[in-house]
This record gives C-alpha cells, sequence and structure tokens, in this order.
C-alpha cells in the first residue's frame, strides 16, 4: 500500500522507507512493508501464518484516523514489532525482547480506532495529550458495558501503552497513567489467571461425535480412498477428443465385459445413467463433447445402446463396487453410501478430511494450530511409541523439532489426511480441487461434519450427535479432564499441555483444565470403576500364569490381594459353593475385594483412601477439605510404598534415563540446572533398580 495521507508536523523516530517487521523472523523471498505506509501493512507472506488462522489477522489497519492518529497506530505497531529497534533504545525505552504476533498487533491497532471512534462520539479533544484520565476511565466502563469485562484488557493495554512509549511517541504520549497502580487485569476485575472459561464436551454429543469420526476413518476411509483413486485415474486417462474418436472410444467401453454404466436413482424411485460420467469413464473429457445429446440422432443411438446394457445388469451406482456394509436405524444391512459418484465423493472427502481432523483434536491434546501444521510424513516412532514430530514456530529462527505421542489409531487419521492433502506440505488442508492451499477452517469442519453424519445417519448407521457447540479448543479441554484420575498422568498432561512448571500441575491453567466438568461426573464414576475392574482383572489373570505384574511394595501387595482371592476361591470349590475351573468365582470374589489401585501411564497407586499409610503424596502436604484419595500433583513414583511400576512402564522410565544422563554430558550447564537434573535422575534411577537392582 502506498498510499499516503498528509504528515502531521510531529517528527516520528521511524524513517518511512524502513521495513515495519525487523524482528521476526522472515519468509524467503518476502518484502515487508514499510512503515511509511498509512492505509495498511499487510503481512501474510512476510511471516509464518499458521493455517488456523485467517488473513485478516494479519493485516494491520489505519483506514479512517486523522493523521496525528494514524501516526500514533503506526507508531505504537512499529515498537510492538520492534522492541529492540534502535531508535526505541535510544530514547531510553528498554522493553522485552520479544515482539508481538501480527494478530496482536493488528488487534490493538483496531483498539486505537475504537478510541478515536469514541472520542468523536463524545466530542472530546483531537489531540489523545488533552484527554483527562475520566475520558479514559469512561471509555473502558464503555467497553466493558459492551461486553465481556475482559475483553477491555486490550484497550487498557493500549492506553496504558501511551504513557509507557511517550519516550519514542511524536505526540508525546501521556505523562500520567489513568491507572497508575493496576494492572491492566486489575482495571477490568480480571485475575492475574483467569478461571477457564472452556467448556468440557458433554458426553452425549462426545461419545457419538468421536466414534462416528473413527467410523469414518477406520471403515468408510478406505472406500472414500479407492474411489478418490479411481476417479483421479479415469479424469488422468481421459482426453478432448473429436466425436469419431469418442465414437471409437465408446464401442472398445461396451465391447469389453467389465464396463459397467453408472447410474443414479432418481425421485420416483426409477434409475438415469450419469451421462458427464460415462463421458468420463469411456476416456473422453465431457466439457467440449455434448457426446450423448437427445438433439440428433447420433446421440440418441449412443444413448440408446448404454440404456441395452441396463436390461442385462451392468450397472453400478459408485465408482467403486463393495462398499462396506453398515447395520441400518432399521437394522438391516447394507452398503454405507447409496451413490458414491464424483459428486458425492467430493462431499465425501470434505466429511473424512474434517473426521480426520475432529479424531486427532480429540484424542492428542493438540493445540488446533499445531494440528493444522502437520506435515506430510510427520508421524514417526519416539521412544518405541508413535509420535508426531512438528516444527516449533513461536519467533524461533532455528524451529526446533517437538514430538507428542500419540496413539496408533490418531497416526491412522493422521495418514489419511495426508493421502487426501493437496498441499504440497500439510496433511490437514484442501482436499479437492474447488478448494486450494489451506482449504478450511477448523471450526467450520466440526460443525460440517456433526451436521453431515445427523443428514445421512439413516444410510450410514451412525448414531444422532446432539446439536452442541463444539470448539477446537473443547477437545482439549475434555480429554485433559478425562485423564486427570489416572496416578501420574497428570505429568503426562502437563507435557501435553506445555505450560513449563517445576511439577505439571504447579501452573492453574493446567489444573483448569483438569477440572471436572458436571456434566461428566456421573458418566465418570461408573465408566471409571468399571474399567479399573476390567484392568485390574487383567493384572489378576496375569500374576495367575506366574507373570511379572510390576515391581515394589505396592506390587507386593497386590499379590498378596491377589493370592487371598484364590485361596478363597478354592475354599468354595471344595465346600461345593462354586464349581472347579469356572473362572467367573475368582473374578466375582475379586470384585468384591474392591482393592484400591489407580492406573497410570508412569505407574500404578495402590494407595488405601481409608488407610492411607506410606503415601508420600499427602506427607507435609494441605489436604483440601473432603478430598480423598492421593493427591495426584505431588506423586512421588519413585519413592512411594503405594507406588506399582508396571513392564509397560519401564521403557519410559528407561528412556527418561538416558536423556537425564545426556543432558548432563553437557558442557555448560548452569549450576542450578545440574542440580536439578540430578535430583530428577536420582528419583529415576530409584525406579530403575527396582526392576534391575
Amino acid at each position: 500500500m502506498t498510499s499516503r495521507l498528509p504528515l502531521p508536523s510531529a517528527q516520528s523516530i521511524f524513517r518511512d522507507d524502513e521495513p515495519v517487521i525487523q524482528s521476526h523472523p522472515t519468509l524467503e523471498g518476502s518484502t515487508s512493508p514499510l512503515f511509511g505506509n498509512t492505509i495498511c501493512w499487510d503481512i501474510n507472506g512476510v511471516v509464518h501464518k499458521p493455517p488456523n488462522l485467517q488473513a485478516a489477522g494479519y493485516r494491520v489497519l489505519f483506514r479512517g484516523l486523522s493523521p496525528e492518529w494514524n501516526l500514533l497506530a503506526r507508531e505504537l505497531g512499529m515498537i510492538w514489532f520492534n522492541p529492540r529497534h534502535p531508535a526505541v533504545l535510544a530514547h531510553g525505552l528498554h522493553l522485552p525482547p520479544g515482539p508481538l504476533a501480527p494478530t496482536t498487533v493488528s488487534q490493538r491497532a483496531g483498539h486505537l480506532r475504537a478510541l478515536a471512534a469514541y472520542g468523536v462520539a463524545e466530542q472530546l479533544p483531537p489531540s489523545l495529550t488533552d484527554w483527562s484520565d475520566d475520558d479514559f476511565k469512561s471509555y473502558i466502563a464503555h467497553r466493558c458495558e459492551l461486553g465481556d469485562d475482559s475483553s477491555a484488557t486490550g484497550h487498557v493495554h493500549v492506553i496504558k501503552a501511551l504513557t509507557r512509549f511517550r519516550q519514542a511517541l511524536a505526540c508525546g504520549g501521556r505523562a500520567r497513567d489513568p491507572w497508575p497502580d493496576l494492572s491492566s487485569g486489575s482495571v477490568v476485575n480480571q485475575p492475574v489467571v483467569a478461571d477457564l472459561k472452556t467448556p468440557a464436551v458433554v458426553p452425549e454429543t462426545w461419545f457419538p461425535l468421536v466414534r462416528a469420526a473413527w467410523t469414518y476413518i477406520n471403515q468408510f476411509g478406505p472406500d472414500i480412498l479407492r474411489a478418490i483413486e479411481l476417479w483421479h485415474q479415469v479424469q488422468d486417462q481421459a482426453r478432448p477428443v473429436k466425436t469419431e474418436e469418442a465414437d471409437r472410444l465408446l464401442k472398445a467401453w461396451l465391447a469389453d465385459p467389465d464396463s459397467k454404466v453408472p447410474v443414479r436413482r432418481t425421485a420416483t424411485d426409477g434409475w438415469e445413467i450419469n451421462w458427464s460420467l460415462l463421458t468420463w469413464m469411456i476416456g473422453a473429457v465431457p466439457e467440449k463433447l455434448n457426446f450423448f445429446t437427445t438433439a440428433n440422432k447420433a446421440g440418441r443411438a449412443r444413448r440408446a445402446a448404454a440404456e441395452r446394457l441396463l436390461t442385462v445388469g451392468r450397472s453400478r451406482e459408485s465408482l467403486i463396487d463393495d462398499l462396506a456394509e453398515v447395520t441400518g436405524p432399521d437394522g438391516g444391512r447394507g452398503p454405507w453410501h447409496q451413490r458414491l459418484q464424483p459428486r458425492e465423493l467430493w462431499v465425501e472427502s470434505l466429511a473424512l478430511r474434517n473426521a480426520c481432523y475432529i479424531f486427532v483434536a480429540a484424542l492428542s491434546m493438540m493445540r488446533d494450530c499445531e494440528i493444522r501444521e502437520i506435515t506430510k510424513g510427520s508421524v514417526v516412532e519416539h521412544y518405541g511409541s508413535p509420535a508426531v514430530k512438528s516444527t516449533k514456530r513461536k519467533l524461533d529462527p532455528d524451529l526446533p523439532t517437538k514430538h507428542w505421542w500419540i496413539i496408533a489409531p490418531v497416526a491412522e487419521a493422521i495418514d489419511t489426511a495426508s493421502r487426501m492433502s493437496l498441499h504440497a506440505e500439510l496433511a490437514f488442508a484442501a482436499v479437492t480441487p474447488r478448494f486450494h492451499g489451506e482449504g478450511f477452517t477448523s471450526q467450520t469442519a466440526i460443525t460440517r461434519f456433526i451436521n453431515h453424519v445427523n443428514r445421512h445417519r439413516n444410510v450410514t448407521g451412525l448414531s444422532k450427535i446432539p446439536l452442541q457447540k463444539v470448539t477446537p479448543h473443547m477437545f482439549r479441554r475434555t480429554m485433559a479432564m478425562l485423564t486427570r484420575d489416572f496416578p501420574g498422568s497428570e505429568i503426562a498432561v502437563g507435557m501435553q499441555l506445555k505450560h513449563v512448571a517445576t511439577r505439571a500441575l504447579a501452573n492453574r491453567s493446567t489444573q483448569g483444565y483438569m477440572d471436572h466438568a458436571p456434566s461428566w461426573a456421573r458418566h465418570l464414576d461408573s465408566a471409571i470403576t468399571e474399567r479399573r475392574f476390567e484392568r485390574l482383572k487383567d493384572l489378576f489373570d496375569a500374576d495367575g500364569r506366574g507373570e511379572i505384574i510390576g515391581y515394589g511394595p505396592g506390587a507386593d501387595r497386590m499379590r498378596e490381594a491377589f493370592a487371598a482371592v484364590r485361596e478363597k476361591a478354592e475354599a468354595l470349590r471344595v465346600t461345593g459353593q462354586a464349581r472347579r475351573g469356572d473362572i467367573r468365582v475368582e473374578h466375582d470374589l475379586l470384585r468384591r475385594t474392591r482393592l484400591s489401585i489407580r492406573f497410570g501411564k508412569l505407574n500404578h497407586c495402590t494407595m488405601n483412601d481409608d488407610d492411607p499409610a506410606g503415601a508420600k503424596c499427602l506427607e507435609d502436604a494441605v489436604v483440601p477439605a473432603g478430598h480423598k484419595g492421593p493427591l495426584i500433583d505431588r506423586c512421588q513414583p519413585a519413592r512411594c510404598a503405594n507406588s506399582v511400576i508396571g513392564p509397560e512402564h519401564l521403557p519410559i522410565w528407561q528412556a527418561e534415563r538416558s536423556s537425564l544422563l545426556k543432558l548432563l554430558d553437557t558442557s555448560k550447564l548452569a549450576p542450578n540446572h545440574r542440580a536439578h537434573i540430578v535430583s530428577q535422575l536420582r528419583d529415576v534411577s530409584l525406579v530403575v533398580r527396582r526392576v534391575h537392582p
């Protein structure tokens, strides 16, 4: 943008010809907008933009501002983008080095435009330097009246910047902060760490939605991918031909005994041939060839030749045969789709892509932006488990890779999305030529998938999904909440949520993610109890086969309890109260014994709620009123007498030990960092020595 407004008399510390983007890593071959652009700074194509963000968020607009306000907006933006700019430092302003994201600067420029509009509406002085503290306070009160108080925090940030940056502003800013002793959040009564407002997906929606997504990936997906491959082959082999050549192609196609005419059901429950698709199938491009026209005798003859195949049963409703069969609502069996032809294939491709996105979002706890940045071929093995290798792009020029552990079905969902994606790199992008590039918005993908499933469930046999607003962030919140009941899992959850803290749950935001949702309370109580018993039964059976079920004092007590159950079962058999060889007797006794066990990813906990002797998590702890059970945020798997290290946990602990030893070999480690690693290694080694003394 090169349009210019008349310059104000004040002189800015920034040159008109210097680039706006100086502190962000820029894309190769990009050109930054200049400070002198007075209409718009378009950052698209200059710095990396996550696929889930809209292009509008990467444009900083200055339209509608007077020359003085326009310069002020550009100066503020320049400082936010380049807090360590030499001119800023030269004027005695020393700010943290991290530049703000383009979306934040764009949003704050919008706040300044709103402030300017308020001044005009209230007939305030044209220059901000002449406004009183009460004028700003009235404006913030006005913003709070318009909506949530938290949304006004950004407007307070902008007003405070007028004082904070005054040394570097041409207009001189403001000498006094209207709220000198309050933080931006405190001005609008917002806590430092606000309560998490993201609700969990209710179980009535969660289960049918996740099941539908997996059904699409696992059952319908292979058919859709097979049909896509065939349709691409048909399109690649077809070519523009003249009528004479098309006649030869049709004759050869009709002579092939494997050829079947594509048909579709009419509104009157009859059948009609898809003439456009048939033209493609014989090897001709239909756009410029009115081959099966009814306007002349030759066209009608061609139609008659094709229609004769219908009388001998040589027809198909879908591009491919043998579609997966499902059980419909009426109990009958049939193919999951009535007519998978090109138009329907386009719709189902979108549905499958959306199902893949939903499934990954629901079961990986990755952020929306992180899912959308997954690249093709990024599913790898990391310490013996499937993981997504991603790229961290938060203003880091070195772009270090990170790994997200995932389950095998999530890996299948990512692979399916990658196979459909038309983007050169991204796994989740456009899947049809009608849309190009990144191709979709995450929120729309969720909504459209729910509507699609509900619209066609009479054929697919899928359960109805209740209409609840579901956002990408709600998946992350729900899965974090579901994992909180497993001891040790809080560490893994903290890693997945990427909140850096001494312990995973020391961060209040993480605790907010894991808070129970009332809508899940009843379901979790019964479902978790039943799942725990199933896993306990597996341990009982493994112990009966002589297999190792775990290490440590907790495992010893568990084996003693299993032995007591078997003795009681044998006594019942001896007295004739139970049949010999019936394992259900032992399982019934095991259920009635009600052993206390909580299963986790890093260890199992056998603490008895009524007799918590030896529980390290309760030592010197302030136990909340009414709380029963372990304090999972204080779990010490290596030191607690109630901890069970199972064979499935060992690879994780061994990998952690190797990682810590490798870190200790680093020459340049701060003494406190080295001491912390040594302390961690000591605990990890205690666990490993239980197995290999």
